[in-house]
């Protein structure tokens, strides 16, 4: 029988991770690299600021949307290993990235409020991350070995 925390299998020891889990895992990964490789375009001038010319494939990014992503990478790196932890990540992003997509929309036209140098494209990547976060909170749990 599987452990509904850990995802342990109590017959063999084994670790039984659920398809969730690697999700958030390679979502964590993603955000790490585009957090980094978001320096690379920032440096670390601007912090806050909204700048048209500082984009990443189409992204617009400052040093303090860089700062999130790797945030946001770091939380699914560590938490992915357990499906608690990876459920926990998912509402993460289906909230955080909800509430980010409400805010572009207002953000993207307003450079006043537009801290994180939101563009039309971003809004689209955080749509996508919360209905992803969505994904990994409410994924079905299926244990493998029932009866």
């Amino acid at each position: 029988m599987s452990h509904p925390t850990t995802g342990t299998n109590a017959t063999t020891g084994t670790t039984d991770r659920a398809p969730y889990q690697y999700l958030a895992l390679a979502i964590g990964v993603i955000y790490l690299l585009v957090g980094l490789a978001g320096f690379a375009v920032t440096g670390f001038d601007g912090f806050a600021a909204h700048d048209d010319s500082k984009s990443l494939l189409g992204f617009h990014v400052n040093p303090l949307h860089n700062i999130v992503h790797l945030i946001i990478g770091a939380a699914g790196v560590a938490l992915w290993k357990t499906r608690r932890g990876a459920r926990t990540y998912g509402w993460l992003l289906a909230i955080g990235y909800g509430a980010t997509f409400l805010y572009g929309l207002v953000a993207v036209n307003n450079e006043d409020i537009n801290f994180l140098n939101i563009n039309g494209a971003d809004n689209g990547l955080h749509i996508v991350s919360a209905l992803a976060g969505l994904a990994i909170a409410l994924w079905p749990d299926r244990h493998r070995d029932r009866v």
